[in-house]
C-alpha cells in the first residue's frame, strides 16, 4: 500500500470511531427491537452487517414482528432505504475516473448517511481507501450494537425491554423535528403521515391491510406528493451543504 494511502486509510478509520460510537448505540434500541421480533444474536448480527440503516432495520424488524410476508418485508426495505442509491450517484463522482469498479461497488455497500458526510467532506477526489477506513470501524460496531441489543433483552425484563424499546422512537424525533422546524414542506409531510397513519389503522377496510403494506403505500404516496407539490431546487443547496460539512470537519 502506498504511503499516501496508508495516511488516507488512517484518516478514514479515526473519522469513522465516533461515527461507530454513535451506531453502537442506536443498534443497541434496534437489537431490542429485533429480539421483539424474535431474532437471535448471531441473526440480529448478520440483518445489521448487510442493512446499514437504522430507519431501514427498524422497518424490517417491525414488519417481520407483524408476520408481513418477504415480498412486503423485502418492497418495504428498498423503499425506506431507497435514498442511499442517490447518495451512491453522487458519490460516485467524488471518485478520480481511474476508480476501479469493484473499490465504488464496495464503498457503496456501506453508504450511510454519516459515512456519506464523511466521504463528500474530503477535499479534492475520494481515495477508496479512505472509506475503508472509515467502514472497518463504523460496520463492526453498528452490528455488534445489535448483538448485544438482543443479547441484553434475552436478560433483562420484559419490563425494561418494552422500555428500552421507546429509546428508538426519540431517535426518529430526533432526526425529523429539525428539518420539519426549518421547512415548512417537511413539516406538513410529517404531520400528514402521522395524520394518515392513524387513519388508516382505524378504517374499516384500511385497519386490515398489514402494517407493512401500509407503511409502503404511505411512504411512497406521500412522499411522491411532496415532491411534486414542493420539489427542491439542490443546484445551490448541495454546494451549501458541503461547505457546511467541510466547516464542520475544519
Amino acid at each position: 500500500m502506498k504511503r499516501t494511502d496508508f495516511n488516507s486509510f488512517i484518516s478514514g478509520f479515526i473519522a469513522g470511531i465516533p461515527v461507530g460510537l454513535g451506531y453502537f448505540a442506536v443498534a443497541f434500541s434496534l437489537g431490542i427491537v429485533a429480539k421483539n421480533a424474535g431474532l437471535t444474536p448471531i441473526q440480529g448480527f448478520i440483518a445489521s452487517f448487510f442493512n446499514l440503516a437504522s430507519a431501514g432495520e427498524y422497518a424490517l424488524f417491525n414488519s417481520m414482528q407483524s408476520g408481513a410476508t418477504y415480498f412486503e418485508i423485502a418492497l418495504i426495505t428498498l423503499v425506506v432505504n431507497a435514498r442511499y442509491l442517490l447518495m451512491s450517484c453522487s458519490l460516485s463522482q467524488k471518485f478520480s475516473p481511474e476508480t476501479n469498479f469493484l473499490h465504488k461497488l464496495f464503498v457503496g455497500f456501506a453508504v450511510t448517511d454519516e459515512l456519506f458526510a464523511l466521504a463528500v467532506s474530503r477535499p479534492g477526489k475520494l481515495r477508496p481507501v479512505f472509506s475503508y477506513g472509515a467502514m472497518l470501524v463504523a460496520v463492526p460496531l453498528w452490528s455488534l450494537g445489535t448483538y448485544f441489543g438482543i443479547l441484553a433483552g434475552n436478560h433483562l425484563p420484559q419490563s425494561l425491554v418494552s422500555a428500552l424499546s421507546v429509546a428508538l422512537y426519540g431517535m426518529f424525533i430526533a432526526i425529523i423535528v429539525p428539518p420539519a422546524k426549518k421547512d415548512p414542506a417537511v413539516r406538513i409531510a410529517v404531520i400528514t403521515s402521522f395524520a394518515a397513519s392513524f387513519i388508516f389503522s382505524v378504517l374499516p377496510l384500511a385497519k386490515n391491510i398489514s402494517s407493512g403494506t401500509r407503511t409502503i403505500i404511505l411512504t411512497v404516496v406521500i412522499s411522491a406528493a411532496a415532491a411534486y407539490i414542493r420539489p427542491t431546487d439542490d443546484s445551490d443547496g448541495t454546494e451549501s451543504n458541503k461547505s457546511q460539512i467541510q466547516e464542520g470537519a475544519e
